[in-house]
């Protein structure tokens, strides 16, 4: 597998990384200590950067948060079977959950390690997860970094052990490409000029990782903060688009903007943090941010190991515990610590958007319907069939004719301007009571005792407060429940049989 000629060249030399080492007292540059340039062959092809991990693949992109406690790791296993693993975590675990972890998931070679940033807590596992693969395993294909230093001991040992077992070295910029079989990596950030003063943060590594050219995928911005996400929805606005986030700086108030959900629009997020942080990560104001567009969050914390499943238009989601993803409750639940606990289990699945753009759920599964063992990464596990959703014995002639998810103005300040029409379109009324709606995150009406929609009649439900007439109804909420930038309406009927489900992008 080889770097394409066409695209902008992975490298440059490790003297940016090694004189900010020694400027901040760090580690002294040696000639060894080189972010190689892919040399061309004789017959002028670009060098092989990477090799096949000789895992047959199991025909999905997989993608894994690792339980790391404060700090993140995260693994991505491509439907070839080719492997990349993004961070170690925290440096007082010297990487050993990371590699217990990939123990159990039976990885015999990392063909890409992706450090997003030198901070302690996203390379505290590089030296001893270099070391284990290089002796004990099929190594380590290639490492990537951001090329700003750190003078950090941790620091240190990872530059070590990459001159010790002579791994390739390459510094990544903006509209690089990593060269990952069966899948696309595309490097977002940092810019070949520094942002911020070379702030570490702000120059994290930013991944878009997709299954193929039409998915929305997975959008990984490390740590990057304000002028880290301000670069990306300046410029990488059009590549954003998400089906999972992850939530940046481990749910820093100074991260995961406005701006980058307007970009992203994700469907799923996930914070990877201590449930304890020192540093009270995951903020309620961010929070908050994924609330107010109902974005179902998973947090490393309390839902414990999360996996994602990407196979053809269909996501599955499998988490160790099965917890709330409403934001704004996830501090209700109980903590989980890394590396204990039972394996992952199915909770809910997604169809993911195509080339069309369309996207809708599948199923839910709240309470667990299939127990998935913590797979080999060479070994394909067949794909749970999604739990049926009971139907109506007889069709309601109630139809969903308009959603206005985007208020004017700020949707908290207007929420009686978000709102769903309902119409019945028979002949005869239909008694609505016991009907409830409910969106992707779980938020649920219940339609009011005694309402009745005549024939030809609409009736609105508005999201904010007010009297409940025969033609405006109103959730009482007092936040936004329709996300902007795509969400599911599901209307049961008061049998729990499933009436309506529309999805709109």
């Amino acid at each position: 597998m080889t770097v394409p000629r066409s695209a902008v060249m992975l490298v440059a030399v490790l003297s940016v990384i090694l004189a900010g080492c020694a400027g901040q007292g760090g580690v002294a540059a040696t000639p060894d200590d080189v972010i190689e340039t892919p040399s061309a062959a004789a017959d002028g092809s670009p060098a092989s950067v990477s090799a096949s991990s000789g895992a047959d693949g199991n025909g999905s992109l997989e993608v894994h948060f690792i339980n790391v406690g404060q700090g993140s790791s995260i693994l991505v296993v491509s439907p070839s079977g080719e492997t990349m693993l993004i961070d170690t975590g925290d440096w007082r675990d010297d990487g050993e959950d990371v590699l217990q972890y990939l123990d159990r998931q039976n990885v015999s070679r990392i063909d890409h390690l992706v450090t997003s940033h030198a901070d302690a807590d996203h390379i505290g596992g590089h030296a001893a997860v270099i070391d284990r693969y290089e002796t004990e395993k099929g190594g380590v294909g290639a490492v990537y970094d951001p090329g700003i230093a750190s003078s950090s001991k941790t620091y240190e040992r990872y530059l070590d052990a990459v001159e010790r077992h002579d791994v390739p070295l390459y510094e990544v910029a903006a509209n690089d490409t990593i060269p990952f079989a069966g899948a696309n990596a595309t490097v977002l950030a940092p810019p070949e000029t520094p942002l911020a003063n070379g702030d570490r943060n702000e120059n994290s590594v930013v991944l878009s990782v997709r299954n193929d050219s039409q998915s929305p995928g997975f959008l990984l911005p490390g740590d990057a903060e304000s002028e880290g996400e301000d670069y990306l929805t300046r410029d990488d606005g059009p590549n954003l688009n998400a089906t999972v986030l992850q939530v940046g700086h481990h749910g820093s108030r100074s991260s995961t903007s406005e701006a980058l959900l307007d970009e992203s629009s994700p469907r799923v997020a996930v914070v990877s943090s201590a449930y304890d942080s020192q540093y009270g990560h995951p903020h309620n104001e961010t929070l908050e941010r994924l609330s107010s567009r109902s974005v179902p969050t998973y947090w490393t914390g309390v839902h414990g190991d999360v996996v994602f499943v990407e196979s053809g238009d269909e996501l599955v989601v499998e988490t160790q515990r099965n917890a709330t993803t409403n934001p704004l409750e996830l501090r209700s639940e109980p903590p989980i610590e890394p590396g204990t606990g039972p394996a992952v289990t199915e909770r809910s699945r997604l169809l993911v958007a195509n080339a069309s753009g369309s996207e809708e759920t599948v199923a839910d599964a709240r309470s667990p319907t299939a127990t998935h063992a913590e797979r080999p990464t060479a070994t394909a596990t067949p794909t749970p069939t999604a739990t049926p959703t009971p139907t109506s014995s007889a069709p309601k002639a109630i139809s969903l004719t308009d959603i206005n998810a985007d208020a004017d103005g700020n949707d908290h300040d207007n929420l009686d301007d978000e709102y769903l029409v309902f119409t019945n379109t028979g002949e005869s009324a239909v008694d609505l009571a016991g009907w409830t709606v409910e969106d992707d995150a779980d938020h649920t009406y219940a339609f009011p005792d005694g309402f009745t929609l005549g024939p030809g009649a609409s009736v609105t439900l508005h999201t904010g407060t007010g009297d409940d007439t025969d033609s405006d109804l109103y959730w009482g909420s007092g936040r936004a429940v329709w996300n902007n930038g795509g969400d599911t309406v599901t209307v049961t009927d008061d049998s729990g049989a499933v009436v309506i489900e529309e999805t709109y992008a």
